[in-house]
């Protein structure tokens, strides 16, 4: 029976791949740092390891007997400071890898497209793994830190130090999302939301399941080693159809209120500027690329996946996204 360590694993993506190990009959254990908290990931079959990826023991009893770590922990918000990110992302991996090359395990990395920059987005091609990286901004933390990381566990493969993949997802929904749902229910609740191009772009979305069944896949096939995946669109969605779907989830009446884009930028700059003046440099580098986010088609292409991995994914939004606006309308604090 394959062993394999969970990291971030009550996070969304983390807990969907726990589901998916246990339910394809893998002995999983997930590294937590609350056990009480954690509980119901015990319900769901996982072994739970107390600890801390930055703490050397707990990380390396965890794990210890494991062929294979999906490393799904990360610092994600949209502010902090640099230290933070460093710490969380880099740091952590760099840990995670010596500790998964010390126990002779394969390592899944969950990495982001956020790797590409925006100046690798919205090309005349799709972005595919095969782009060059662009050049990315300095407060630009998120997208920083995880293409250090993504560098460290590409390169230890390179070097013989493990056998390793990284998997570069979009915005991620799903039961348990504590960020893209979470954002749009808010203001749904109102019973507005605002529409660029009449919400007419397809986004770059994905479902947890989607996530975790690429995850899986790329650990099973010896050819991943030493490569990264875009698992960056399983089904067109739309902004509009988000805004419909969810509406369904939360069980009640949404009216999109069409902006223009010269008025959605002017907004969208201003309140970068706010940003920058309260010191959330993070959050002001990203603010001005949110209007792109929503008015342009996704800029990805996950035909490697397709084709190397048999990523197919099977949870279609008009069941996926009422469910996850449902979730979090039931859960939420």
């Amino acid at each position: 029976m394959s062993r394999a360590l969970v990291t971030g694993a009550t996070g969304m993506v983390g807990s969907h791949i726990v589901e998916r190990l246990v339910a394809d009959g893998w002995s999983v254990r997930a590294l937590v740092r609350d056990t009480t908290a954690a509980a119901w990931l015990s319900d769901a079959g996982a072994e739970l390891a107390r600890g801390d990826l930055l703490e050397d023991a707990s990380l390396r009893s965890a794990v210890s007997g494991c062929d294979t770590v999906f490393h799904c922990a990360a610092l994600i918000s949209a502010s902090g400071s640099w230290d933070r990110f460093q710490h969380a992302n880099i740091d952590g991996t760099r840990a995670v890898i010596d500790a998964a090359a010390g126990a002779s395990a394969r390592l899944v990395h969950m990495s982001s497209v956020a790797v590409y920059g925006g100046g690798a987005r919205y090309r005349d091609s799709p972005t595919d793994e095969d782009t060059p990286l662009a050049p990315l901004d300095e407060h630009a933390y998120y997208a920083r830190s995880k293409r250090e990381s993504e560098h460290l566990v590409l390169d230890a493969h390179a070097t013989g130090e493990l056998w390793s993949t990284a998997l570069r997802p979009p915005m991620i929904y799903g039961r348990r999302d504590r960020q893209l749902v979470p954002r749009f229910a808010r203001v749904m609740r109102t019973g507005l939301f605002p529409l660029f191009a009449h919400g007419r772009s397809t986004m770059s979305l994905v479902h947890a399941s989607a996530v975790a069944d690429g995850a899986v896949r790329a650990a099973r096939c010896d050819a991943a080693g030493g490569r990264a995946f875009n698992l960056a669109n399983d089904f067109p969605v739309t902004v509009a159809d988000m805004v419909q779907l969810g509406s369904n989830g939360l069980g009640r009446r949404v009216r999109g209120v069409p902006i223009s884009l010269p008025i959605a930028r002017r907004t969208f700059a201003a309140l970068a500027r706010v940003a920058k003046l309260a010191h959330q440099d993070a959050m002001a580098n990203q603010l001005p690329d949110t209007v792109n986010t929503f008015s342009r088609d996704n800029p990805f292409t996950s035909e490697r996946a397709r084709k190397e991995l048999g990523w197919s994914p099977t949870v279609r939004p008009e069941v996926g996204i009422p469910d996850a606006f449902a979730w979090w309308q039931e859960h939420r604090t």
